[in-house]
């Protein structure tokens, strides 16, 4: 059974992300900034008419910073995050990535779960590693990447 992923890049690599995940990808705008957030944290931006975070995907995952090009989007993902009063809730973020690429479909045959490093390499944002023709992709899990305390919870 295939599953579709999102792909992108960043830093010349090629990432992904499970494509149910994804609400919408839009051409880059720059977010509004928020004080006192996390330096990966650029800001706020509307999205259908509320506010989301915004992450830049480079510093989260303490890449060399690029500033935005004709190419850059944003990538507007909706994750689950239990809340007391409402066990299904849903927040919306946006994540920066350098250029969207396309939907891909891969089969179980083509992804292999994520390596384990040693201590000084984290793969705690890692889901799974894919392999498309000579392409290498690193699937990424959403909910790892929000989930810190630190991201502003908007909704």
């Amino acid at each position: 059974m295939a599953n579709q992923y999102l792909t992108f890049t960043l830093n010349g690599f090629l990432y992904a992300l499970e494509v149910f995940k994804v609400q919408e990808v839009l051409i880059y705008t720059q977010p509004a900034k928020v004080p006192c957030a996390q330096n990966y944290v650029e800001g706020i931006i509307s999205s259908r008419g509320e506010g989301i975070s915004v992450v830049d995907l480079r510093k989260r995952f303490k890449l060399p910073e690029a500033e935005p090009t004709k190419d850059t989007r944003i990538i507007v993902i909706e994750i689950k995050r239990p809340t007391e009063e409402d066990p299904d809730h849903i927040c919306t973020f946006g994540a920066i990535a350098d250029s969207v690429q396309e939907v891909m479909e891969l089969e179980e045959t083509q992804v292999a779960p994520p390596p384990k490093f040693g201590n000084n390499i984290s793969s705690e944002f890692i889901s799974a590693l894919g392999k498309n023709g000579d392409d290498f992709i690193i699937v990424l899990d959403a909910e790892k990447i929000f989930s810190a305390s630190d991201v502003p919870k908007l909704n």
